[in-house]
């Protein structure tokens, strides 16, 4: 059975990352990792669905035991991705989104080599900020935090393998981009190395 892709989405509060994965996984070959959070749920989240809110102590010791494939700091919370659902997905032949931060991102890249990075951006920096205030939901100094926080996260934009903009009203185009990339992805030549032997032999 051919191996799923894990896809690694990051990008900037705003950014439309659970509205782009939640259209993907509306088909079956694709499954979004529920990471733990030990921040506190905004409004309209559910627990197992956007994240497993957690506690710290709790967190900690997912992490000790080793069930996580990767455990990052961010904004004064933690945040960590499951590791035995990622691997049961993969080995099925489904795909695997998993949604972490930049540096979540470059721990992936060296454990897990063959993961797709994809950055996922607004149509520019001016529409993050109106999106950010659009929300309503933290204060000034919190928007501007993340708003620096973007400028360092463009720093890593070189070791990402694909962008894809999440234009206004654009969350439905940014997820077919995706599913394009997958397709390509599963197409080259690196991911099928026995190509020729298997060609010949029939």
């Amino acid at each position: 059975m051919e191996r799923g892709l894990l896809l690694i989405v990051s990008g900037p509060a705003g950014s439309g990352k659970s509205t782009v994965d939640g259209l993907l996984c509306q088909n079956p070959e694709f499954e979004r990792s529920v990471s733990y959070t030990t921040r506190a749920p905004r409004k309209g989240e559910e627990n197992g669905r956007e994240y497993n809110f957690i506690s710290e102590e709790e967190f900690l010791r997912l992490k000790d035991e080793n069930a996580l494939f990767e455990a990052n700091y961010f904004c004064g919370h933690y945040y960590g991705s499951p590791r035995r659902r990622a691997e049961e997905v993969l080995a099925s032949g489904r795909n695997f989104i998993m949604e972490i931060d930049v540096n979540g991102a470059m721990n992936m890249k060296k454990i897990y080599p063959e993961a797709v990075l994809i950055m996922l951006l607004p149509p520019s920096y001016s529409a993050q900020e109106k999106r950010l205030r659009g929300r309503g939901t933290e204060p000034e100094e919190k928007i501007l935090a993340r708003l620096a926080r973007t400028k360092e996260e463009l720093e890593f934009l070189p070791q990402y393998d694909y962008i894809v903009y999440n234009r206004e009203n654009g969350a439905a185009e940014a997820a077919e981009e995706i599913r394009a990339i997958v397709r390509a992805e599963k197409s080259s030549v690196r991911r099928n190395p026995a190509a020729k032997d298997d060609y010949l032999a029939n």
